[in-house]
């Protein structure tokens, strides 16, 4: 299994690849991104771009994937609608079109979030963004796609987020996470589960195409 990541400076994409480099099934990852990860791999290959909605790829650079796992993505804390429109829908449709002739067998998996608004039309601005970007990649033409909504993402392994303000909820949240884990077991996923359900649905699939945090919890 040959995989395409984006997002892998992030939280989610270092938990995402960590699971990835792990399994003895996938044979190549692909990290596409404008910052250089530090990890070094045997199967680990880097591919520096300076923009993800433009990526200045040649096509044998692209093409022959099984999957794409998508986990870029921005915070929407003081964003304005238009702005966080291009970092999530354009950047991401536009990426996914580059991939999609070289790879019409792929399938294409994307971290979304708990509460996003397939109707795209609630009062909550980043949950219509989320649902439209949804809602445009289920009928892109991949052969499959699935959409991941996970809730709360606890970071294991060291893994740390890049938000400032998130990581220090996560210290913050440290000591009572255990409890909140066994009482709110259907809102937490960890960044291990999240990686190895990705992969799991990349491989056989899934019989929903939205993901919520108990079918992640299921894999």
């Amino acid at each position: 299994m040959r995989v395409v990541l984006t997002g892998a400076t992030g939280m989610v994409g270092q938990g995402v690849l960590r699971e990835c480099l792990l399994d003895p099934e996938i044979t190549e990852v692909v990290a596409v991104g404008r910052t250089p990860i530090p990890q070094q791999h045997p199967r680990l290959r880097q591919l520096t771009v300076s923009d993800l909605a433009k990526p200045s790829l040649r096509p044998e650079e692209l093409a022959g994937f099984d999957a794409c796992f998508f986990c870029a993505g921005v915070s929407s804390f003081r964003m304005p609608e238009e702005q966080y429109t291009h970092l999530t829908y354009e950047l991401t449709l536009s990426f996914a079109r580059a991939l999609l002739p070289f790879n019409p067998a792929m399938t294409f998996l994307y971290v979304s979030g708990a509460g996003t608004d397939s109707t795209e039309k609630g009062r909550v601005m980043w949950a219509r963004v989320k649902g439209r970007t949804e809602n445009a990649l289920l009928h892109l033409g991949f052969k499959d796609a699935y959409m991941f909504r996970p809730g709360f993402i606890q970071p294991l392994h060291g893994i740390r987020s890049k938000t400032r303000l998130y990581q220090f909820f996560y210290d913050l949240l440290t000591p009572v996470l255990p409890i909140l884990t066994r009482r709110l077991k259907n809102s937490i996923v960890t960044t291990e589960q999240l990686g190895r359900a990705m992969i799991a649905v990349g491989r056989t699939g899934y019989a929903r195409y939205i993901l919520d945090p108990a079918d992640i919890n299921s894999f």
